[in-house]
This record gives structure tokens, C-alpha cells and sequence, in this order.
């Protein structure tokens, strides 16, 4: 039960670092910040492995390397669609 705790507050933190580093806004508050989170701890592991400290099953530095990258390339598609419609 605190594993899971702890994973979910530590997406929101990492999903919110990663959105301020970007400086792009994340839809959805919290819940944006925490897809952003898992998102970004499975993408920056997929580039750049599991190195530094891990808390809550994630690699910290490289999962908001992984989560600033979602966010951008989410910003990025969502300037496009809008652009298009």
C-alpha cells in the first residue's frame, strides 16, 4: 500500500518538474502531472537507463529527463492539431 503511495506522489513530482522545466503547460493539474510522471520514468529509462537514486521504483534523473521530453513532444503535437483545425 505505501509503494503504491509513494510511486503516485513521486510521478506528481516528477511530472510537475518536468513541466515546469519545459515551461509548457500540462493539461489535466495533477492527474496530467502524474501521466507525465509514469510516462516520463518509462521513457527515460527506455533512453537513458536506471542510473542515480531510485525512489518509489523510479530512476529519478532520467524520469524527468523522460518526463520533460513527454510533456515537450505533447506540447509540440498539440500546437500542430491546433494549428490544423
Amino acid at each position: 500500500m505505501w509503494g503504491l503511495l509513494i510511486s503516485i506522489v513521486m510521478a506528481i513530482l516528477i511530472g510537475t518538474i518536468g513541466d515546469a522545466l519545459v515551461r509548457n503547460r500540462m493539461p489535466g493539474g495533477m492527474l496530467g502531472a502524474m501521466v507525465a510522471g509514469f510516462a516520463g520514468g518509462w521513457l527515460g529509462s527506455l533512453l537513458l537507463g536506471s542510473w542515480g537514486p531510485v525512489i518509489g521504483g523510479f530512476a529519478v534523473i532520467p524520469a524527468i529527463v523522460g518526463a520533460a521530453l513527454f510533456v515537450l513532444l505533447l506540447g509540440m503535437l498539440s500546437q500542430a492539431i491546433r494549428k490544423s483545425a
